[in-house]
């Protein structure tokens, strides 16, 4: 339901995957929740390929964030099922797995230095030969050397997601006000959750910052998407992903860019088409549809934001807020390239923090005081952050 929100126990600002599924959940706990977002799942999420691959995406350094995957994408069987049946709406999961495929010999290198770290952290990966990765996808171009299957590495629809959490809002009472919040002090609620994405950074202070993704959506011919695994490879240098739909549109992706506009180059549409067609040579024949591009929310680390946060300003209003400067927010941001996959997690966590309990013990890497003024003195750094 739509309309103004006054006096909610919690305020959610931000109305992708993420605030969506954390209001959701607060409404769940029985808590009066209003969702404050002009246009609920038209930021980032509408552009996402949906790729729940905590394995896929562990990289070197990054232990305690692929911690985070692993348990948040183990929950996404129990929230994908408990979301189909209040909403009856299927939302595109599927568990069918990735493969990663390699190109040439340099290719292969590349990714055995990965696989052998996120083999050391006891993921689940089985290493596979060229012929039996073609013998599990025929569709893989006979030049592909060799990969791994993961397994664990699943899949779901962004935008069947989104349209299902606005039917479970509904459901569950939450208050959503299509309107955008430039001041988190002004809003009259017991507790604030900033979920913003890239618009955190002015409503917080904290260092979120717009970095670019160009995707592209095709159509298979007559609808029947010849592989059924996703598909993530390294084709020459070049890193790109296939993500098979059941409707037949095939998902191809993504560019990761400093920068925080967001055109479609043609540039970018070229080398996304020449390393998928590379790796599977079958989609040069499939329509294009969309290409598009959206800011995903990153921060210094790569990780997210998830905690209480001292607003900057003078004075502090706590947690309750009283409308001054200050005042003390609950923050879910800065998800980067994981924002799908960590949904669940970051929706239970902060939720539970909402209705009163102590963060779990798991957020502790990801608090946003990482970012003050004395850890950055002891990195180093003269970044301008709050």
């Amino acid at each position: 339901m739509t309309g103004p929100a006054e006096g909610a126990d919690v305020a959610v600002v931000g109305g992708g995957p993420i605030g969506m599924s954390i209001a959701w959940r607060c409404a769940r706990r029985g808590l009066r929740t209003a969702l404050h977002d002009p246009a609920p799942g038209s930021g980032a999420s509408s552009v996402a390929a949906g790729m729940l691959a905590p394995v896929a995406e562990s990289h070197f350094g990054e232990a305690e964030l692929t911690r985070l995957l692993v348990d948040s994408a183990a929950r996404w069987p129990a929230f994908a099922a408990e979301l189909t049946a209040v909403t009856g709406q299927d939302i595109g999961y599927r568990t069918d797995g990735t493969l990663v495929v390699t190109l040439t010999g340099d290719d292969r290198r590349e990714a055995e230095r990965l696989w052998a770290y996120q083999r050391s952290l006891d993921l689940p990966i089985t290493l596979l030969r060229g012929t039996a990765l073609r013998e599990r996808e025929p569709a893989l171009a006979p030049r592909v050397r060799g990969g791994a299957l993961m397994p664990d590495d699943h899949q779901v629809d962004p935008r069947r997601l989104v349209g299902a959490l606005d039917t479970a809002l509904d459901r569950a009472g939450v208050t959503v006000v299509p309107q955008p919040v430039t001041d988190v002090s002004a809003l009259d609620a017991r507790v604030v959750v900033v979920a913003a994405g890239c618009g955190s950074a002015a409503l917080t202070g904290l260092p979120v910052r717009p970095v670019k993704g160009q995707i592209l959506r095709l159509r298979a011919p007559g609808g029947a998407v010849g592989f059924r695994h996703v598909i993530r490879g390294y084709a020459d240098g070049r890193h790109v992903y296939l993500v098979p739909r059941a409707d037949g549109e095939v998902v191809v992706g993504a560019t990761v860019e400093e920068r925080g506009d967001t055109i479609v180059t043609a540039g970018a549409v070229l080398e996304l088409l020449r390393a998928a067609a590379d790796l599977l040579p079958e989609i040069a024949e499939h329509e294009l549809v969309e290409a598009q591009a959206a800011a995903r929310p990153g921060t210094p680390d790569n990780a997210p934001l998830l905690g209480w946060h001292q607003q900057p300003g003078v004075g502090s209003a706590g947690r309750g807020g009283g409308g001054t400067a200050g005042r003390e927010v609950l923050v879910a941001t800065g998800h980067h390239r994981h924002g799908i996959v960590l949904t669940p997690v970051t929706a239970d966590l902060i939720a539970d923090m909402a209705a009163g309990d102590d963060p779990d013990p798991a957020l502790a890497p990801f608090r946003p005081g990482r970012f003050t003024a004395a850890n950055r003195e002891l990195a180093g750094e003269e970044q301008p952050w709050s």
